[in-house]
């Protein structure tokens, strides 16, 4: 659990250090401010992302199953900023095993909602899925902005970083792939 009491201290500490007053006016309620943004940004922690995929019985659906665009945000760990994007999910079913499609994007909520990098979220919401569903296979791609890029160090903004996991049939054959990736382009 966020202990709060010693994320104030720390973000005190930090004020401090970066030079400034902690206890000038618009600073004194930020470790405050900051504890219960921490509760709420890394909710993730310790929480099992598979555990929130209830497998459905679906009759003979085998095909593709896309929840597209998911919006994420996610904290580098490490810069400790942001990053955000979205996130695209498919899963092809087996042995009439489904689950609800907001279950999809819960996934991709618990997975972002502690630090992370990119290419670890990614895997993290594939693994989960084959896991809780074990679906013929699984494909996720994620799209982001860093601002550990755009902020800092070379300064690019809108540079997007693009990672993929392929599970399954997504990576066994050509032509399923080469179906969701025109589903994701929007062809």
């Amino acid at each position: 659990m966020i202990d709060k009491e010693k994320i104030q201290a720390a973000i005190r500490l930090f004020i401090e250090g970066i030079g400034e007053d902690p206890n000038r006016e618009g600073l004194q309620e930020t470790p405050e401010r900051v504890a219960e943004m921490c509760e709420e940004i890394f909710a993730g922690i310790g929480q099992d992302s598979h555990s929130v995929i209830k497998v459905l019985k679906s009759e003979k659906y085998d095909e593709i199953v896309l929840l597209k665009d998911i919006p994420f945000y996610s904290m580098c760990e490490h810069h400790l900023l942001p990053f955000s994007g979205v996130s695209h999910v498919a899963y092809i079913p087996q042995g009439n095993r489904v689950t609800g499609i907001s279950k999809l994007a819960r996934v991709v909520n618990i997975e972002a909602r502690r630090p992370q990098v990119q290419e670890r979220l990614t895997t993290d919401i594939a693994e989960s899925i084959m896991k809780a569903l074990k679906p013929k296979g699984v494909l996720v791609i994620i799209e982001a902005e860093h601002l550990c890029m755009t902020m800092r160090g070379i300064k690019k903004p809108g540079t997007k970083v693009l990672t993929s996991v392929v599970r399954g049939i997504f990576r066994d054959n050509p032509s399923t792939r080469a179906e969701v990736m025109a589903l994701i382009k929007g062809h």
